[in-house]
């Protein structure tokens, strides 16, 4: 049973990837824009136990390392979403302030994607990737975060629903 679950939810990250690759990536927003991965899998992950956040986080930071838009090093992504996914998985995981309250999924949503952000910035310039001027930086991740915002209550209900149907163990009546 787990790996029919976990073979449609690889199916479902390749699906939200070639998405983000075909469509989300030709709008020029301001600010940055938004990735739909990242909020697909950070969504997921809250929904998730922590190991199976964990392997989101590893499928979606392979996918992300192997996208076009990518400029770091193979490994960087893949490395900062595991770890983000296990910790939302495990935050989120029992949160009953999260549960039913797409509120605070919006907002722990946008604050991991902030943090994410960040520590990609940071690792990036230990590894020696150029990112721009402190003021550009400022402006990607504020302006990542704030379309995450507006984002994230739209795709939810969506989101949530799939997560319902790959992994919801009940019977039907």
């Amino acid at each position: 049973m787990l790996i029919r679950q976990l073979s449609l939810a690889a199916s479902l990250f390749f699906v939200v990837y070639l998405i983000q690759e075909s469509v989300i990536n030709q709008f020029r927003l301001p600010g940055g824009g938004f990735s739909i991965l990242l909020i697909f899998t950070l969504v997921w992950a809250i929904l998730s136990t922590p190991e199976i956040a964990a392997l989101g986080g590893f499928l979606a930071g392979l996918l992300m390392d192997l996208s076009q838009s990518s400029s770091g090093p193979i490994g960087q992504w893949t490395l900062l979403m595991i770890a983000a996914c296990y910790v939302a998985g495990y935050l989120g995981s029992g949160n009953e302030i999260l549960a039913g309250n797409p509120l605070g999924f919006t907002f722990f949503t946008a604050a991991a994607t902030f943090f994410i952000e960040i520590a990609y910035v940071v690792t990036g310039a230990l590894l020696g990737v150029q990112a721009g001027s402190f003021g550009q930086v400022l402006i990607t991740l504020l302006g990542i975060s704030l379309w995450t915002l507006v984002v994230t209550p739209i795709l939810l209900p969506i989101f949530s629903r799939l997560h319902e149907l790959i992994f919801n163990t009940r019977s039907p009546l």
